[in-house]
């Protein structure tokens, strides 16, 4: 539940007063504790108190569930999926009435959602959110049986939901609004988020239709529906997403906002037109399995402690770089939130905003309407800023305005897309911007990657063979006694000996000796040679730091760096 909305709620309610409100809403987020523990900690309620307060808010009632039994045909009245989906209990019907106990009573859009795939009215009562949670693993289990259950329903429906010729619209979104459907979509949103996929693709084929995952930079297939779903299970996506689903020629972007297993996730929706219908990836971006906290980075503590010093300098340029998907945002993101003061004024243009930051003027890029990198730059000077994140540099205008602000005293974060630190220089300078500006404004380039972690639970040693070795370019007796680790595979790690993902990096300082290679436009290679002889480790040899510290693999490293 949102620890804000309960607290509210206790002080409409005469329980708390305002500022013991904020007592516990403080105790809560020190102690990582439930809104419920805290009040409960404090001394203000019982739990059996905090549960009734919550009802009598809600003008519903309070249920304690360890006095009720529940029969099993009202059990079955919600499949499992959905009820691990909502985290909800039915425990009795009145009419077409069904009485549900939620975990968070509060949210009105799980109510209306199992209202709509049950085609019944939901009747909300107030239950404790760890009884409910021990009636959902007793009744349902915890396993995803019900994908074989849903996919069951959607072959028995699968004639009627065939469409025909000659219908139009209208008939799409009958299909996508099929209860099965709405089922279907639904249990495949909750399957990602419980396997942390950061990534959802869905592809019409020919003779199938594919649905992957993308977890820790690898793709995983799910069990694959009948071809001729892939057309409302996309509408049906499309809905959620408020895109027009007749409109199939052109690509569309769209977003959802959902409560997904108690948590709230940002959906990006993509759809592309293909020679089969249409593709949509849906990109998962769930606030809960971020930890925006630049200490939990994983970064060496001669690259933290560098870091830490350029983001409080009053002025210049901080580039992180890497391909897509390699954890550039978030970097940049944890460095914001340490300098996240109440004496500075922060700005960021982002395409589109992927979290939101307390305190931060966040400002959403919108190319279709003209709202360019650049333009929103040009503003953000005139908006008195001491820092500005520029998502990404892309084309020479916005670089030229980047320049201009960090030598008009502000200090500006921003992202490139180039294969290592010392790309970053060769790339600006083929934008067009002249060599002198950028050993005048850059502090420092940090190049980095993600690889996969191997598996806690599964993680072996064993010896690497002499052409992996090779590869690495190191022999046996640079190894000395140092170990190699891989994962055998095990339940934790769906079988794949990898579990999480960790970072790598290579840091740049921009020093005098390599302001003079800058303007000289020296290429890459040069510029590369001269920062490995002034210090700089590079992806590479991270890489192997990693390895050697048992946290990743060869194959990661190798392909990777």
């Amino acid at each position: 539940m949102n620890n804000k909305q309960v607290a509210e709620l206790f002080i409409e309610q005469h329980v708390l007063q305002p500022s013991q409100a904020d007592d516990v809403l403080n105790e809560a987020q020190l102690n990582g504790k439930t809104i419920a523990q805290a009040m409960v900690d404090s001394g203000f309620v019982d739990e059996r108190g905090f549960y009734q307060t919550i009802a009598d808010g809600l003008g519903t009632e309070y249920v304690d569930l360890s006095e009720k039994e529940i029969a099993p045909k009202i059990v079955r009245l919600i499949p499992g999926g959905l009820a691990r989906l909502h985290r909800a209990l039915p425990i009795g019907m009145s009419g077409n009435t069904l009485r549900v106990a939620l975990v968070d009573p509060l949210d009105l859009r799980a109510t209306e959602d199992l209202r709509f795939a049950l085609g019944k009215d939901v009747d909300v009562v107030v239950a404790s959110a760890e009884q409910i949670e021990d009636r959902i693993k007793q009744y349902y289990g915890t396993d995803t049986s019900s994908m074989e259950e849903i996919l069951k329903q959607l072959g028995e429906a699968g004639e009627l939901l065939q469409l025909h010729k000659g219908e139009g619209a209208a008939a799409v979104e009958a299909e996508a609004n099929a209860t099965p459907i709405i089922r279907f979509v639904d249990l495949i949103l909750y399957q990602a988020i419980q396997d942390r996929a950061s990534d959802i693709h869905f592809e019409p084929f020919e003779n199938e239709f594919k649905i992957r995952y993308r977890v820790d930079g690898a793709l995983y297939e799910m069990p694959p529906p009948p071809r001729h779903l892939a057309l409302p299970v996309i509408s049906r996506v499309k809905v959620m997403a408020n895109m027009n689903i007749a409109e199939r020629r052109l690509p569309q972007d769209g977003r959802i906002q959902k409560n997904i297993g108690g948590r709230s996730v940002d959906l990006r929706v993509s759809t592309l037109p293909t020679q089969f219908g249409e593709s949509l990836v849906l990109r998962v971006l769930d606030r809960t399995t971020v930890n925006l906290d630049l200490e939990m980075l994983g970064m060496p503590d001669y690259i933290h402690d560098y870091v830490l010093e350029v983001i409080q300098r009053p002025n210049g340029i901080f580039i992180a770089t890497g391909p897509t998907g390699s954890g550039k945002t978030t970097t940049l993101y944890s460095c914001l939130r340490k300098i996240n003061t109440i004496d500075s004024k922060l700005l960021t243009a982002e395409e589109p905003v992927e979290y939101d930051l307390e305190g931060i003027v966040q400002v959403p890029v919108n190319e279709a309407i003209g709202l360019t990198f650049a333009r929103v730059l040009r503003a953000f000077l005139r908006q008195d800023p001491d820092r500005i994140m520029v998502g990404e540099t892309r084309d020479l205008q916005t670089a030229q305005i980047a320049i201009q602000a960090s030598l008009t005293g502000h200090l500006v974060f921003t992202t490139l897309h180039t294969n290592d630190a010392p790309g970053a220089i060769t790339r600006l300078i083929d934008m067009g911007v002249e060599p002198f500006l950028i050993s005048s404004t850059l502090e420092a380039v940090l190049g980095q990657r993600l690889l996969r972690r191997i598996c806690q639970q599964c993680r072996t040693t064993y010896e690497p063979n002499e052409a992996l070795l090779a590869q690495l370019e190191i022999s046996r007796r640079d190894i000395g006694a140092k170990k190699f680790y891989c994962g055998k595979g095990c339940d934790a790690c769906n079988n794949t000996g990898y579990k999480g993902r960790k970072g790598i990096y290579e840091l740049m300082k921009i020093t005098d000796p390599l302001r003079e290679l800058i303007n000289e436009r020296a290429p890459t290679v040069v510029l590369r040679q001269k920062a490995v002889e002034l210090g700089m480790v590079t992806l590479r040899q991270d890489g192997l730091r990693s390895i050697f510290a048992g946290d990743t693999t060869i194959e990661e490293v190798l392909k990777y760096t």
